[in-house]
């Protein structure tokens, strides 16, 4: 399946339905820190309900130890700077899909590791600015998922 990456998330219900996404979709989840919250906060285990067992998530203390676990694997940055769609590129299991923190996206120190052709992003009238973070990982997961014929659903 895929990999789903967090990059310093901020709000709790988000991650706790992410968690869910995770659960539901066999998705393994990376948390990279700072975090915006207490992994124990009521909130997100009140988003997650009872998934939190069902999810494989994994803490990473930086961005650089993050990368040293993905190493070798095709990461795309989800971002409204993006020029390509989520639905254009062809997705493989494996792949690790990096969204930025609620209130500011990916930075351009991270975005610059990645070659833009890589850059992901969901298609939105041109007043819109983003989608909530949760919902935006949906779409994109979902789009990966179609793409391979949703393998392992029921």
């Amino acid at each position: 399946m895929f990999e789903i990456a967090l990059y310093e998330p901020e709000i709790a219900p988000n991650t706790g339905n992410i968690i869910r996404l995770c659960a539901n979709t066999g998705c393994y989840l990376h948390l990279i820190e700072p975090l915006g919250f207490d992994l124990e906060e009521k909130k997100l285990r009140r988003a997650g309900l009872d998934y939190h067992d069902l999810a494989n998530v994994s803490r990473h203390k930086d961005f650089d130890a993050f990368i040293a676990v993905v190493s070798g694997k095709r990461v795309f940055p989800c971002t409204t700077k993006a020029k390509g769609f989520a639905s254009d590129m062809q997705f493989q299991a494996g792949d690790v899909l990096l969204f930025g923190p609620e209130t500011r996206g990916l930075p351009a120190e991270v975005l610059a590791q990645f070659e833009q052709e890589q850059w992901l992003r969901i298609p939105m009238m041109p007043t819109s600015r983003s989608l909530n973070l949760s919902n935006a990982v949906s779409v994109i997961t979902y789009e990966a998922w179609r793409q391979l014929g949703f393998e392992g659903a029921i």
